[in-house]
């Protein structure tokens, strides 16, 4: 027999997609649209990550592939190509969500610096072969160590506004199924 879910990660994942799709309508809000600025954090990709390493069942594989389906559309990327290398990283992360929940804040951050870090290497390597125009270096980096910096942040807006927290060692959810 089927099980459902509780209502509460239902109403998780409504939130996630919630906030994915204002941190889409924002990015592409002509705000601070002068060339030669600075770009900005990836929010999205911080926000899945955290959301990824903390509570798994919050983000299904789907609900994150529709998401960065979507962002790839709006943004004019190669549709699916971030979308893969996304998905991949979160399964990556989300394999060592039972390690993410021993290890200190520091040895995560490294972690996940390292997986952006990783999949923006990807993502390059890919429009390089393909043969694609791509922003610069120099743009991508910014853009990867304002990520880096914000993933903090994000974790802990995700803690206090939202009540996204790793759970407890042996914690269980309403079916008993340890977490």
């Amino acid at each position: 027999m089927g099980e459902s879910l509780p209502a509460s990660v239902w109403a998780h994942r409504g939130l996630y997609a919630g906030l994915a799709l204002v941190l889409l309508f924002l990015r592409l809000l002509p705000l601070g649209s002068v060339a030669g600025t600075w770009p900005g954090p990836d929010l999205l990709v911080c926000l899945t990550f955290a959301w990824v390493l903390r509570r798994p069942d919050y983000t299904p594989v789907l609900l994150i592939a529709a998401v960065m389906l979507l962002e790839d559309l709006l943004l004019m990327r190669p549709p699916g190509l971030w979308t893969a290398i996304i998905v991949l990283a979160t399964e990556f992360l989300r394999r060592r969500g039972a390690l993410a929940r021993e290890i200190s804040f520091a040895v995560e951050w490294l972690m996940v610096a390292a997986v952006m870090a990783a999949s923006l290497l990807a993502f390059r390597l890919a429009l390089m072969l393909a043969m694609l125009p791509q922003i610069s270096l120099g743009q991508a980096m910014i853009q990867l160590i304002a990520s880096i910096l914000c993933y903090p942040l994000v974790v802990g807006a995700s803690r206090l506004a939202f009540g996204v927290r790793k759970p407890a060692t042996g914690e269980v959810d309403a079916y008993g199924r340890r977490l």
